[in-house]
């Protein structure tokens, strides 16, 4: 057995029970399921006891965040490879076993993404990676993008989307679990940008399909949740991975970057919580919880620094582009 699938659930009852039918039809089945639930008062730990016995379960005592419930999770397979995979997912019946293989081409690949594709209309993909540039933006690669035609090849992301990837434990643990001061939002792209420090690659997997439900059921893309949180990581997430050369370099592009978020949010009715959000995240970098979760710089990662840097530039091209 080389994987545990690793599946954070907060009162996701519906969802999850398509999820976990889908796992089991997937071949072949030598692999383990891991739910992390957080507290659900839906019936999601009584559904799954029921339906689904053999599964493993980790049960917290309240919702403590995305990145803790993968990361306690993440510390308990036994496994080489984690796949972390969102409660609104269904997937295809070789979804591991296609992750499984992609992983393996590669030892200095850390994490490969699969193909998110809308459970809404099937025939636009939800992501195929997540992309990374000098503007502070974070996004899903191909999102919207016609299946049939898009991104159908294997490829280099800047980070795995961590609602469908598969990870190696072994350079987690080299290069820490995910960051429980992000709560949720962006802890994919950090864990992810730190791999690239240390030299690792993150890729992109066509033949894995799943379907993701996200935010079209709820009609919540747009939230003051979501806008706080994500407003308030973007500014830690450059705050404790990029140097202070690379920051003062990257300045002029951060500052439009977040003058047009600004705008963006003023036009939705979300301009204040988004400010608030980028002042809770100067918070969090400067507090002391904050600072001992900064990636110390060293000269022997310094063309992965430069490469890196390189990636967000060209990221940026491609985002202005489309």
């Amino acid at each position: 057995m080389k994987t545990t699938v690793i599946i954070p659930n907060f009162n996701g009852k519906t969802f999850l029970y398509n999820c976990l039918i889908s796992l089991q039809k997937c071949v072949p089945q030598d692999f383990d399921i891991l739910v992390v639930d957080n507290g659900s008062t839906d019936g999601s730990v009584e559904m799954m006891n029921e339906s689904f016995p053999k599964i493993h379960l980790i049960l917290l005592n309240s919702n403590t965040g995305f990145a803790h419930a993968v990361n306690e999770g993440l510390k308990a397979v036994v496994t080489p490879y984690a796949i972390l995979l969102n409660n609104d997912t269904t997937v295809a019946t070789d979804f591991v076993e296609k992750l499984e293989k992609a992983i393996e081409e590669d030892k200095h690949t850390f994490s490969v993404s699969a193909k998110m594709v809308s459970m809404q209309q099937p025939q636009l993909l939800d992501g195929a990676g997540d992309l990374y540039c000098a503007l502070g933006w974070a996004f899903a690669l191909g999102k919207g993008k016609d299946v049939r035609t898009h991104y159908t090849r294997k490829g280099s992301v800047f980070s795995a989307c961590g609602g469908a990837a598969i990870y190696r434990i072994g350079m987690m643990k080299e290069i820490g679990y995910f960051d429980e001061n992000h709560f949720a939002y962006l802890e994919d792209v950090d864990v992810g940008y730190r791999a690239r420090i240390y030299g690792y690659e993150n890729k992109y997997c066509p033949d894995a399909v799943c379907l993701h439900a996200g935010s079209g059921f709820s009609g919540s893309r747009y939230n003051e949740f979501k806008i706080r949180l994500t407003s308030r990581n973007s500014v830690y997430l450059i705050y404790k991975n990029m140097p202070l050369l690379q920051m003062i370099l990257n300045l002029p592009f951060l500052a439009v970057g977040f003058l047009v978020k600004i705008a963006f949010f003023i036009k939705k009715g979300f301009g204040r919580i988004y400010c608030e959000g980028l002042i809770e995240g100067i918070k969090l970098s400067v507090s002391e919880k904050g600072r001992k979760k900064r990636v110390i710089f060293h000269m022997a990662n310094l063309t992965n620094y430069l490469k890196i840097q390189l990636l967000l530039w060209w990221n940026l091209l491609r985002r202005v582009t489309g």
